[in-house]
């Protein structure tokens, strides 16, 4: 059975890039710069959630405007697959998994987190 998939349009692609590079990019990467603030005893002004995903927002928002323009600075924080046109929105997880890199990249962000979170929740 061959089915033609229909064109995704441009809106949704975005979208969908948008949706990947603020949950699996930005938002463990603000959690975890809240957990060390938050280590620091430093007060988050408007608090810790509005900071995560407001910082998550603007990641996801400027960086695929800044990457394309500037490569050597966002060489670790940028991934063009999200914004693969041609991939459904499962394929472009799949297909980011399948990076050997991003299971580094992984991996670090599960040690790192449950590290503050310990440290976090033994400091008084």
């Amino acid at each position: 059975m061959n089915a033609i998939a229909a064109p995704k349009s441009s809106a949704l692609n975005r979208l969908e890039g948008f949706a990947l590079t603020f949950l699996l990019q930005g938002f463990p990467t603000f959690v975890s710069a809240a957990l060390l603030l938050k280590l620091a005893h430093h007060e988050i002004a408007g608090g810790v959630v509005l900071f995560v995903v407001l910082a998550s927002i603007f990641h996801a928002l400027l960086t695929p405007w800044l990457a394309p323009k500037f490569p050597k600075f966002f060489k670790h924080g940028y991934e063009p697959l999200f914004f693969n046109a041609g991939l459904s929105f499962v394929e472009k997880i799949e297909k980011w998994r399948a990076q050997p890199t991003t299971s580094l990249q992984l991996v670090t962000n599960v040690l790192l987190l449950s590290l503050l979170a310990v440290g976090v929740m033994s400091v008084r």
